[in-house]
């Protein structure tokens, strides 16, 4: 039972990264016309205005304190976090350069799972996260002469916020659902989203071509709330840690989106490292990941039953 649940998460997962995978793609497009600040919170007003109509339409239940104070966690990683600061080092590096940076994700949500959400990754599993990650550092300090360049460290920043609030709200979503969460996140960021999104646009303007309004409408629809329907149930199910190493082919799908929509010329140095990274994927696939929590929950259901009967 527990290795459908892990299949069918692992499963679920590889459809929403596809969904993310032409994230960065798009923001780069978006920022050549737009200011970074305007996609990075725009995107997070657009799908909070949805997401606001979407609960009051279903009537969801308020979340409870302690609920708020983890959506709180989940807003400040992949909803603030990511998106404005994913923008910024749009400015500056390629997008196909930055794919290759996000196969850091694994194993920075392995590690937030470990913490928030009860994973525990065995030995072996580390090994093969831990290789991953270096490949993925040594080929941006490759590609920046001999040192990680600002958008690169800009980018792993982003990388990291949206690592925490990958863990915090698959941990989140056992207990309220994965849509629920995303789309409270969503609404809670608002009252500083909103603000921001009106200074910028008052401050620079919001005009743009049509492909970049269709990149900007993608980031919000897809990138900030969709595609968090399906990743966060999937993280929920499959576990954190497990599933969240199907983020190391994010790196072949964004650099597709890269080549399609900008143009960008892929080099064998950064076709070698996503192969390199995804690699560690298939050796990580086979190794030990239990989670504290779903078993501790087992075994509380199991003495349930016992002392019912």
């Amino acid at each position: 039972m527990m290795q459908n649940r892990e299949t069918k998460g692992m499963v679920l997962g590889f459809i929403a990264i596809a969904a993310f995978s032409v994230t960065l793609p798009a923001t780069r497009m978006a920022v050549r016309e737009i200011h970074p600040s305007i996609i990075g919170f725009g995107r997070s007003v657009v799908a909070g205005l949805i997401a606001a109509l979407i609960l009051f339409i279903t009537q969801q239940r308020r979340p409870s304190v302690a609920q708020i104070k983890s959506l709180v966690i989940v807003a400040s990683g992949v909803v603030l976090g990511f998106p404005f600061l994913s923008a910024w080092a749009m400015k500056s590096v390629h997008a196909s350069h930055g794919a290759v940076l996000i196969g850091i994700l694994p194993l920075a949500t392995a590690a937030a799972g470990s913490l928030r959400a009860g994973d525990r990754p065995s030995f072996g599993f580390w090994i093969t996260a831990f290789l991953g990650s270096a490949i993925v550092v040594g080929f941006a300090v490759i590609q920046g002469a001999g040192k990680l360049q600002t958008g690169d460290l800009i980018l792993l920043i982003a990388l990291l916020a949206g690592a925490v609030g990958y863990a915090e709200g698959g941990r989140l979503a056992r207990e309220l659902g994965g849509w629920q969460v995303i789309c409270w996140a969503l609404v809670l960021s608002l009252p500083i989203s909103v603000p921001m999104f009106t200074m910028t646009i008052l401050k620079h303007g919001f005009s743009a071509s049509t492909p970049v309004w269709i990149c900007f409408l993608y980031v919000s629809l897809i990138s900030q709330l969709f595609g968090f329907f399906i990743w966060y149930h999937a993280l929920a199910i499959g576990g954190v840690a497990r599933v969240g190493q199907v983020q190391l082919i994010q790196p072949f799908l964004t650099m597709s989106g890269s080549a399609i929509l900008l143009g960008e010329k892929l080099d064998l140095i950064t076709i070698g490292a996503a192969c390199l990274v995804v690699l560690t994927l298939l050796l990580g696939r086979k190794m030990n990941v239990r989670n504290v929590t779903t078993a501790t929950e087992s075994v509380r259901l199991r003495r349930t039953f016992q002392n019912a009967s």
